[in-house]
């Protein structure tokens, strides 16, 4: 059962050995694009360049109170923009990772519901992308419930543990994408 204090925040430096602790996890990792032995010196120079000022990325911690009543991250998730064309900066690729100690409590979920509102509501985001490793059915129901879509399957798509696995491309389209809705025009 989740604790009933659950706070959602953006990520700042100090937060680095947390990620390391979740992404290092041997339950975690497998299911990550990332490599072994990532510490907390390379996490934080990771979110000094997703948080630098200019920068349109958007970096949520998930924080509950540990058993001494102090906060503790146990998830972190992000949007990043999808480098490359013009035609695409409406585009935000998403990846997240939820300590074992916090899965399956909500955690997740509730991570991935303020990406999608911060797509939807302030990111001018239209369309939201992620890949998850075909055999990680939790994710992908999670994913599934939020709206995204499976968009195909990539074929030994990374070596993970000594052995290449496939992976799904999952994306999901703003429900309700922005518009304007201009006042008539005066009459004369």
């Amino acid at each position: 059962m989740m604790p009933s204090v659950l706070t959602i925040r953006r990520a700042t430096l100090a937060d680095a050995p947390a990620f390391a602790r979740t992404m290092n996890h041997p339950e975690v990792l497998p299911n990550l694009l990332q490599t072994p032995y990532g510490d907390a010196a390379l996490w934080e120079g990771k979110l000094r360049e997703s948080l630098a000022p200019g920068r349109a990325d958007l970096v949520l911690v998930a924080e509950r109170p540990d058993a001494s009543g102090l906060p503790q991250v146990v998830a972190n998730a992000g949007l990043h923009p999808v480098a490359g064309p013009l035609r695409r900066r409406h585009v935000m690729s998403l990846g997240i990772a939820v300590h074992p100690e916090a899965q399956g409590q909500g955690v997740g979920r509730a991570l991935m519901q303020a990406l999608c509102d911060w797509a939807d509501r302030w990111g001018q985001v239209l369309r939201l992308e992620l890949h998850v490793f075909s055999d990680n059915a939790r994710a992908i129901a999670l994913y599934q419930s939020l709206g995204f879509r499976v968009e195909g399957c990539h074929a030994g798509y990374a070596l993970r543990d000594g052995r290449y696995v496939d992976s799904l491309s999952m994306a999901r389209l703003h429900p309700d994408p922005p518009r304007w809705d201009a006042p008539a025009a005066p009459s004369p």
